[in-house]
């Protein structure tokens, strides 16, 4: 039988399509156009374990399928190669994070090339070279000068908002602002310096810098997104993390929030992901009005969706960071209101939002006054209120609101009932049931004419109106480190100006450390002699890590323009994204910012899209199989100083043994077993240190401890005990107690892939032990694309059985050997149901059960010997998606000359699949007797006569006359007697 050698057969063509640029993508407007894109990776220097090149195998299989079909197949890859881990290590070895980065991008491509997938490699793309930053850079000039224009619905230049406020001011501008904007005419703004025009747009750019409440960590020296803080810590690293206020620049992506809240309904994507980015942007219907401070001039601004409920108000609630704090708070309150505001401010935003059993606060001993009732209701500050969020303060409503409640509750504060029906004994009833009670002018009202009500009362009063707010702020556009893109900003007389597109890109300076300086400036502060023509000073903060993958998508499109960052007619025609797949844990970052600067260059008439990504597909993860061994805790005698250098062993006992211990269900024999072979390992440790004298004074086999082990150590979850003894140095004289049988049997448990739990299986290994079509193919089979699926390396010799199946059809007595002529009706009917079948999946990205189906069809041919060179032709294509090197092989094997990549994906026949005849139970008073098969188009009378002409079917009637005979067509046919 001829060896399929999978080694020599994918280096071989691996190398031929590199050469040959199989895959590379122009623009071709005869035929329809296909862009399928994997969410780029951060090179990382551990590379990739077999875990992550899920999502890029299906996307792959979808992307050769396409070309199969027809379609002009754009399918690139690059990197995110900006990020804190490499600036991490530069910090620490002092090597530049670009050295670090390049040696880290070979490894993956090494590793992605040797994966067989179909990339156009020519459109690459690294978001911290020049070539590409420079583009990020201008694009990030573009935002600065525009604003958004709320009566157009869209971005426009910030030269027409100078015409409009030389013209008449701004008290007719409908955009998004800056909240504490000022309302000018048009001599104020005449008469502005150029400082002062400077810093009043600053108001209305969506590019802008202002100061603004921060993530600040010390240890990083950098300020963090709200998504890389945990618990008041860096995600990375677990550094502190501190509030400030800080002058940083920032993205009015607000301006954006209901165009990407209806968006969402234009998109194919995930359900789930979709409400995580509408409760992000969290859209909520309401009114704003103030409460008047008591002997004071100061207001408190309030929003809220349920102004029903405003007479059941029993005090105002402001953010730790507002600056209403010390202000309000009275004389007798300062030192407890410092006290606590110094505390509560540091904890993280998604810290104070989601720890709802965490109750704190502080009165101010001020009060504000009910603006209906004209009570006087306390002020407090309070962590759960967040400064960014609307006004920064609330009116609590304990009696429809639990946060309030909880907190009315542990600080003794009334709760008053304002809905008839509610029931607040227990909790809070938010019901917008019932009519109100206690509630002034709007008792006896249901809830929508309150609203009503209570809204046109306070434009009576002049104290409010009805509202839109969205929960989503501004995002902040900097970060104080090096290894990410420099802002394309200088300062002159302390204006921030933008570098004209000749003077792009503004590449990154050599630096001698990678640390903030010692004066607290970010690590560009030690760039010598960096200056604008050697005069201005420039930003020294460089962008956060989603500047360059907020468009990465449209420079694919056309890689190497030099003249603008993607030219209309590359634009025009690959359009957007139809198909995107990576992880959900990017629901509001990257996504969110891609599809606001998506909308923000559609609206410049930059691009013809308005959405970057027509359909989103988030693959689940591949998790780690873990393995355990179980260490016994020992104690042992005393050791004499002379044998400090001896290593005192380690007892591991196989898994069955540790858990009858556990369980205390070890048998005396058990323990004999035990103690008996530990006895003799010590002896032996005796014998080889002459005077040592080992004993065990005590070894507790109840406290027994799981330890992650090696994966690598472990097959079919039985330990190589010698590979395990010399992982490390501490383990040489391990005594390793295995079961009667001989073998160690290891513990497992399923978990996320990662090197602190010895789980990660690198593809490499994989392949060099099955090959790349082997470790796709499982990959896929494991399970649906979208769900969590645990690795298992037993199973994947089962598929690389079946392509050794697949390859032996067509091989035969050490040869490739094909039959011609027609094929038979059951080969036919085999093949054409599965291109049906596969068709189908790929479609619907079920590829799991596609392997399947070649399976069963692959052994139905085996069975049928058949080896028919048109049903060999079919398979191969309809396989090639999923195995590209072993059907490429097979295919010119098969006599072709053109890759299989530019064939033609078989077309179904229905007509194969049609059957002619039916195996029919023959029943005879209920019970099966016989099996006969007739032709479809048999009639039931000739089927009747045949029956009670049968042989079998006479010896069962006994000679008796049948009642009736019963033909249900392509069912059965019941004989009664």
């Amino acid at each position: 039988m001829s060896d399929y050698n999978f080694k020599e057969i994918e280096s071989k063509w691996q190398q031929i399509w590199s050469d040959s640029q199989v895959y590379k993508a122009e623009i071709d407007k005869k035929k329809p156009k296909f862009y399928a894109l994997d969410m780029f990776p951060y090179p990382s220097g551990s590379g990739l374990h077999v875990g992550h090149p899920l999502g890029y195998i299906a996307t792959d299989i979808v992307s050769r399928f396409k070309r199969l079909k027809g379609f002009n197949v754009l399918h690139p890859m690059g990197f995110d190669s900006f990020g804190l881990p490499a600036e991490q290590y530069a910090i620490q070895t002092g090597q530049h994070p670009a050295v670090t980065t390049e040696e880290n991008i070979k490894r993956y491509k090494y590793q992605l090339k040797n994966l067989g997938f179909s990339f156009d490699w020519s459109k690459e793309v690294q978001t911290s070279s020049p070539d590409f930053y420079k583009w990020t850079q201008w694009i990030t000039i573009k935002l600065f000068n525009s604003w958004y224009d709320f009566k157009t619905d869209k971005a426009r230049p910030i030269s027409e908002i100078i015409e409009i406020l030389e013209k008449e001011g701004n008290g007719n501008i409908s955009s998004a602002h800056s909240d504490d904007t000022p309302t000018i005419n048009e001599v104020a703004w005449n008469e502005y310096n150029e400082t002062e025009r400077s810093e009043f747009l600053l108001n209305y750019r969506l590019a802008y810098r202002a100061d603004t409440t921060v993530n600040w960590c010390p240890a990083l020296g950098t300020v963090l997104s709200n998504d890389e803080v945990k618990d008041g810590f860096s995600e990375r690293g677990g550094h502190p993390v501190e509030r400030q206020v800080m002058s940083q620049w920032n993205m009015r992506i607000s301006a954006y929030a209901d165009r990407l809240l209806s968006g969402l309904d234009t998109i194919d994507w995930p359900e789930p992901m979709k409400e995580m980015q509408r409760n992000w942007i969290g859209k909520s219907i309401g009114a704003e009005f103030f409460f008047e401070v008591e002997n004071s001039a100061e207001r408190i601004h309030v929003f809220t969706t349920r102004i029903d409920t405003i007479y059941g108000v029993t005090y105002v609630a402001i953010a730790p960071e507002s600056d209403l704090v010390e202000t309000l708070t009275t004389e007798e309150q300062k030192k407890e209101v410092e006290t606590y505001v110094d505390i509560a401010k540091n904890r993280s935003e998604r810290e104070r939002m989601s720890d709802v059993k965490t109750i704190s606060g502080v009165f101010t001993g001020s009060y504000v006054i009910h603006p209906f009732s004209g009570q006087k209701l306390p002020i407090w500050v309070a962590d759960y209120v967040l400064a960014g969020y609307g006004t920064g303060a609330v009116m609590a409503v304990p009696a429809g609101d639990q946060r309030d409640y909880d907190f009315s509750k542990y600080f003794n504060l009334p709760i008053p009932a304002i809905v008839d029906i509610a029931n607040i004994e227990e909790e809070a009833d938010p019901t917008k049931e019932g009519k109100m009670i206690n509630s002034g002018f709007l008792n006896g009202l249901t809830y929508e004419d309150a609203i009503a009500t209570a809204i046109n009362k306070l434009k009576e009063l002049g104290i409010g109106k009805a509202k839109i707010q969205y929960r989503m702020r501004d995002a902040i556009y900097a970060r104080q480190r090096y290894w990410g893109e420099p802002f394309p900003v200088y300062f002159k007389n302390g204006i921030p100006t933008p570098l004209p597109l000749e003077d792009l890109p503004l590449e990154l300076p050599n630096i001698d450390e990678y640390k903030p300086t010692q004066s607290g400036e970010p690590p560009l502060g030690r760039a010598k002699d960096w200056k604008y023509k050697n005069q201005y000073e420039y930003e020294l903060s460089t962008m956060p890590g989603w500047a360059g993958s907020s468009w990465y998508f449209f420079r694919y499109m056309d890689a190497h323009n030099d003249k603008e960052f993607v030219s209309k007619e590359a634009q025009n025609y690959w359009q957007n994204v139809d198909l995107y797949i990576g992880g959900s844990e990017h629901a509001t970052g990257h996504l969110l910012y891609s599809r606001f600067w998506t909308k923000f260059l559609y609206d410049r008439g930059l691009v013809t899209v308005d959405e970057p990504f027509k359909k989103l597909v988030n693959q689940g993860m591949i998790q780690g199989r873990s393995s355990f061994v179980y260490a016994a805790r020992t104690t042992f005698n005393d050791i004499h100083p002379d044998f400090d250098h001896v290593e005192l062993p380690e007892i591991f006992l196989s898994k069955n043994i540790a858990e009858q211990i556990q369980d205390h269900k070890e048998h005396v024999d058990m323990r004999e077993y035990v103690m008996s072979i530990i006895d003799y390992e010590i002896d032996k440790l005796n014998e080889t240190h002459a005077g040592l004298n080992l004993t065990i004074d005590n070894i507790d086999l109840k406290a027994i401890s799981k330890i992650h082990v090696d994966v690598s150590f472990v097959k079919n979850d039985i330990l190589d005990v010698k590979a395990f003894k010399n992982w490390r140095p501490s383990l040489k004289g391990a005594i390793v107690i295995p079961e009667r049988s001989g073998e160690y049997i290891c513990g497992f448990e399923v978990e996320k892939m990662s090197k602190s739990k010895y789980n990660v299986v690198n593809p490499d290994d994989m392949i060099a032990q099955f090959g790349a079509d082997t470790l796709r193919l499982y990959e896929m089979f494991l399970g649906p694309l979208e769900q969590f699926k645990p690795w298992n390396t037993n199973g994947i010799d089962g598929v690389y059985k079946f392509l050794r199946k697949f390859w032996n059809l067509a091989h035969q007595g050490g040869a490739f050997k094909v039959s011609e002529g027609n094929p038979s009706p059951d080969s036919l009917k085999a093949l054409h149901k599965t291109i049906k079948k596969v068709e189908e999946d790929i479609e619907n990205l079920s590829l799991n059960t596609s392997v399947s189906a070649f399976m069963i069809c692959v052994n139905e041919l085996t069975a049928q010997k058949c080896n028919n060179r048109q049903i060999l032709e079919g398979l191969t294509l309809i396989l090639s998606p999923f195995a590209p090197h072993i059907t490429e092989e097979i295919w010119h094997k098969l006599g072709n000359k053109k890759s299989v990549n530019k064939a033609t994906f078989p077309t179904f026949n229905p007509d194969y699949l049609k059957e002619d005849s039916y195996d029919y139970p023959i029943m005879v008073n209920g019970k099966m007797r016989a099996k006969i098969t007739f032709s479809l188009d048999m009639s039931n009378d000739d089927m009747e006569k045949a029956v009670l002409a049968n042989e079998i079917i006479q010896k069962w009637m006994e000679g008796k006359q049948p009642k009736k005979v019963i033909v249900v067509p392509k069912k059965i046919v019941n004989v009664v007697v």
